[in-house]
């Protein structure tokens, strides 16, 4: 199976995108519908192609060290701060970031999609950088 946080992260990006084509009723019940159709769809790739690769025992641990539900609930709840201050960006600045840190496009890639500077990229980018800090800041995620 896939690792979680990808597909995690793949509901987040869905989530974007369809955000940006026409809002979105309940961000939290698409998100988790989302996620859902997700994890079905990697169980049955699974059950599909039912090979495991074996670990080799002799270096596992026997203690867990997955978070607990706490800790992804915090997560989770953190996760929606960092995008309600994403949402929070001005236009193109939120547009560069979602294009550089989300999709994982290079600075180059993003520049010549959205016809400007890689410097102007970098800019955008830690203004970018500096409001989400701050936001989270303002929301107790990030202590000073």
């Amino acid at each position: 199976m896939r690792d979680v946080d990808d597909l995690v992260q793949q509901s987040y990006l869905q989530v974007w995108k369809r955000q940006g084509k026409r809002p979105i009723a309940s961000v939290k019940a698409f998100l988790f519908k989302v996620a859902r159709h997700l994890a079905l769809n990697t169980l049955r790739h699974d059950c599909v192609s039912p090979f495991v690769l074996v670990p080799d025992f002799t270096v596992s641990s026997v203690i867990e060290d997955r978070p607990g539900t706490a800790e992804q609930v915090c997560s989770h709840k953190e996760a929606m701060i960092l995008f309600a201050a994403i949402d929070a960006l001005p236009g193109r600045c939120r547009e560069v970031y979602i294009l550089r840190k989300l999709k994982g496009l290079s600075q180059k890639e993003v520049a010549r999609e959205l016809g400007i500077s890689e410097q102007t990229v970098e800019v955008q980018i830690v203004r970018a950088n500096h409001r989400c800090e701050a936001f989270l800041r303002t929301h107790g995620v990030v202590r000073p």
